[in-house]
């Protein structure tokens, strides 16, 4: 769902590989019969781009956290069991690693009921846990926080560790891309400080020309990351003042050459402007798990929360210029990175195979 997985799947096993491991990236979704994956992708995307309220209310009954039970995401992820058993048997998997709620519950059911022979470690890639996450059958969870972490303890009878987001090391490094960045911004909008607006790989936002005509207005340079979406880079492109950008594979570069992002769902953006040292600023959260990730962040400190433009525009100002509080909060996200998750990774499968 969206390229946030694909991208934690896709840095894991770059990294073993790196190390010797052999490794084999799946869709967990791409596994279930008769093109199921591919409508649920289909239905999801279709959901949060144009009826929200949709998806808040599917959240509430299917994932918000808390007690009383709900339905659970086992028996669809049990339709591409077989398949999963069968790819672990053949390539002879030391560990299988969800970083999807959906391959979670199908792991920790198979687990569960000794169907799958090698340990699941669950890397647990939101900074608000819901209950999709958790299943008592998996081995191991690797969280992003330690108040992430307590909630699953608080779920399940699983060990837990934090070892913090997963990026790839260039998103740490000066990045080498952001002078020629700057150099476009400098020409495209001389002396106005570039903030980043972000809505995903599906471009699913809502409100994001208001946002961006009232950045403009004050002074800035809105540059407009619309993922996929390409209606939405048009209404985008049309906005007086704004910088539109295609699709964009230098996002280390982008994100050491902007002053503040602007994000709405507390994804993989929000991650990698962490790990690079750029502020965030949450706005006009997308529903659900958007929204309850978008509260959690600004709960640890690690981004703030700007619930109406007049706030967005305090905030924005604050942070793009140089000072305690700026600081503050990009030394609190960079303390979230703890440890290699792959490390963890590694030594759950060798205390299985030793």
């Amino acid at each position: 769902m969206g390229a946030g997985h694909d991208t934690v799947a896709h840095e894991l096993a770059r990294r073993a590989r790196e190390q010797g491991h052999q490794v084999q990236v799946l869709d967990l979704l791409r596994l279930l019969p008769l093109g199921t994956g591919a409508a649920l992708r289909v239905f999801y995307q279709a959901v949060v781009r144009h009826v929200p309220w949709v998806y808040a209310a599917l959240y509430r009954v299917f994932l918000r956290p808390g007690p009383g039970r709900r339905p659970s995401g086992v028996p669809l992820a049990r339709l591409a069991a077989t398949r999963l058993t069968g790819i672990a048997r053949r390539t002879g998997a030391d560990v299988v690693v969800p970083v999807f709620h959906l391959a979670a519950q199908l792991t920790g059911h198979l687990r569960e009921r000794d169907a799958l022979s090698c340990p699941s470690v669950v890397l647990l890639v939101d900074f608000a846990v819901h209950r999709q996450w958790l299943h008592p059958g998996n081995d191991l969870y690797l969280c992003l926080t330690e108040r992430a972490a307590r909630e699953v303890r608080g779920s399940v009878d699983v060990p837990v560790r934090v070892t913090g987001p997963v990026v790839a090391p260039g998103f740490r490094e000066p990045a080498a891309g952001a002078p020629l960045w700057r150099r476009r911004f400098d020409d495209h909008a001389p002396g106005r400080p570039p903030v980043l607006l972000s809505a995903g790989a599906w471009g699913a936002a809502e409100g994001m020309e208001t946002t961006a005509r009232r950045l403009a207005r004050a002074g800035f340079l809105p540059v407009v990351l619309c993922g996929r979406n390409e209606r939405l880079r048009e209404r985008m492109a049309r906005v007086p003042g704004v910088l539109v950008l295609d699709w964009v594979t230098d996002m280390p570069g982008l994100l050491g050459a902007v002053r503040v992002l602007v994000d709405n769902a507390a994804g993989q953006t929000a991650v990698q402007a962490l790990a690079t040292g750029l502020p965030v600023v949450a706005h006009r959260p997308l529903p659900g798990h958007g929204e309850a990730g978008v509260r959690r962040m600004a709960q640890l400190g690690v981004a703030v929360h700007a619930p109406d433009g007049a706030a967005l525009l305090r905030a924005v100002e604050r942070l793009s210029r140089d000072g305690a509080e700026r600081d503050r909060l990009v030394a609190r996200g960079r303390a979230l990175f703890r440890e290699d998750a792959l490390a963890r990774v590694v030594s759950a499968a060798r205390a299985v195979t030793a």
